[in-house]
């Protein structure tokens, strides 16, 4: 895969208000691009944008309609998008049995549904000029699942997979598709939570540098951070007993089963709001 030349392509970051997307969106401008964040937090979008210095317009992913529209105001104000990074996302933890069935059908809707729509936009415009980049921001809980995460794993499974077939259909018409796929990053998503020292959380700005790097060198995927790419790509091998042990000695089998009551703000948001 070709590498990708930012300096005054327009580049679109979805859920760009806060976390990874706004450091993905700093990223991509030190970069050289011209960048657009799309939210559904309009105003914590137009913070950010003021003080970044970028676009932002609104943009409800789970919306074909709202997709399109985002689309058509920033290829009317900045010109043909070559770069779309699908970052927006909720994360819903706990006993899977115990979770709220409009969260669950609202993290599909966001995490999977909302990737997919904007990839499908943003590619056919892609393709009718020549070609474009798509990178999508899984997790590496797409590789390594985990207790208290079956919906949010099954949504970042279907991430996967979907930029990995989407490639494959699109590469031969100039559009080639990444992935990246984060472990425990520094932002409201973890909060509540207690990473052990072998899941330390790692800055949103790695991910965003990674961002950046996949799309220079045209990778296909990358794990952040890097140590732990083989052991998440080799994971689906281990036997059952195996897995239950690695999780266990990483931390894995219980940090998103026991919460304390900082994460309650962010439950409460995304049982409102669409998109982190």
């Amino acid at each position: 895969m070709n590498g990708v030349e930012l300096t005054g392509r327009v580049a679109v970051v979805t859920g760009g208000a806060r976390g990874i997307g706004r450091a993905v969106a700093v990223a991509l401008q030190e970069a050289g691009a011209r960048v657009a964040i799309g939210d559904v937090d309009t105003d914590r979008a137009a913070a950010t944008a003021a003080e970044l210095g970028v676009l932002a317009a609104r943009l409800d992913v789970t919306d074909p309609v709202s997709v399109e529209a985002f689309l058509d105001e920033v290829e009317g104000r900045l010109g043909p998008v070559t770069v779309w990074v699908n970052n927006a996302g909720i994360m819903p933890i706990g006993p899977v049995l115990e979770q709220d069935d409009a969260v669950v059908r609202r993290a599909v809707d966001v995490n999977l549904l909302g990737g997919m729509n904007g990839a499908r936009a943003a590619a056919r415009r892609m393709v009718a000029r020549g070609g474009g980049r798509i990178v999508n921001v899984a997790s590496i809980a797409g590789r390594m699942p985990a207790p208290g995460m079956a919906v949010y794993t099954g949504t970042k499974f279907g991430v996967v997979g979907f930029g990995e077939a989407l490639d494959a259909e699109l590469a031969g018409r100039g559009v080639r598709v990444s992935t990246i796929l984060p472990s425990f990053t520094n932002t409201e998503l973890i909060s509540g939570t207690k990473p052990g020292p072998l899941t330390r959380p790692i800055p949103p700005e790695r991910v965003a540098a990674t961002v950046v790097t996949v799309l220079r060198r045209g990778r296909r995927q990358a794990v952040v951070p890097g140590r732990l790419s083989t052991g998440s790509a080799v994971w689906h091998l281990f036997p059952r007993p195996v897995a239950t042990a690695v999780r266990r000695w990483i931390g894995l089998d219980r940090v998103f089963l026991e919460v304390d009551a900082d994460r309650a703000a962010y439950e409460r948001r995304i049982a409102a709001d669409p998109a982190d």
